[in-house]
């Protein structure tokens, strides 16, 4: 976050024509999205000098985004946090490589995305930790990347999608067909991180560890997804 953090949140608030008492250190489910958001902003600020800070703002913006589906919750997230992604796309081992294929504007745009699409399938997650709701955001970023160097290495085809474009419809119907048999969140999550996403069992370990820090869990519940889809193929078919 840089030193202008405190402007910023000013700035984004009078756009909305808010006042915001900046002394409140604690939210309540009247707080405004627009208020929710200047504090958000100004934790991040004093998080980015070392100050410890109350993250309930952060977490009722998500609560409101995720649960709630509150679209305007979700746009302050992106105004609040899109300096983040743009900082992890700019410590991303392939970041050069990347960005010459894609603008970073299209790698943020792309990460909320993907990021919204994940949690709203998955509609009871509520976070109780913003560094929770952060890796999940810094995972979509890495899945938007590695979706964007797989796709720029496959050869040319004549098909009439883009390259790339074919596999990705194909993995969303597989996604949507595995939601209906799987009994808990945890399976869905692996599913898709697995089958939409793309991710390897070492990547979903790196990325996802505080989810998934064992590759042979992970195998394990990739054979018993796999299991549940070949038992009700004909309830899929």
């Amino acid at each position: 976050m840089s030193d202008n953090g405190s402007q910023r949140a000013q700035e984004f608030i009078s756009e909305q024509g808010k006042y915001v008492d900046r002394k409140r250190g604690s939210i309540d489910s009247t707080s405004s999205n627009a208020t929710l958001a200047e504090q958000c902003l100004l934790n991040l600020d004093a998080s980015g000098r070392g100050e410890p800070c109350n993250q309930d703002s952060e977490l009722e913006l998500f609560r409101r985004a995720i649960v709630e589906g509150d679209s305007q919750a979700r746009e302050w997230i992106e105004r609040c946090f899109g300096e983040t992604v743009l900082a992890w796309l700019g410590h991303h081992p392939s970041r050069a490589i990347a960005c010459h294929l894609e603008s970073e504007e299209h790698f943020i745009a792309l990460t909320f995305e993907r990021f919204w699409q994940a949690t709203s399938l998955i509609q009871q997650m509520s976070f109780r930790m913003l560094s929770v709701a952060l890796q999940y955001l810094r995972v979509s970023l890495n899945g938007v990347i590695l979706e964007t160097l797989r796709a720029s290495s496959r050869p040319e085809t004549s098909s009439l999608l883009e390259p790339g474009a074919q596999d990705q419809t194909e993995s969303l119907k597989l996604w949507q067909m595995l939601q209906t048999v799987l009994p808990n969140w945890r399976e869905q999550r692996l599913a898709y991180l697995l089958y939409h996403c793309g991710f390897k069992p070492g990547e979903i370990v790196q990325f996802c560890s505080q989810e998934y820090s064992d590759v042979q869990e992970i195998y394990h519940l990739r054979h018993t997804i796999l299991d549940r889809l070949m038992r009700n193929a004909d309830q899929l078919h």
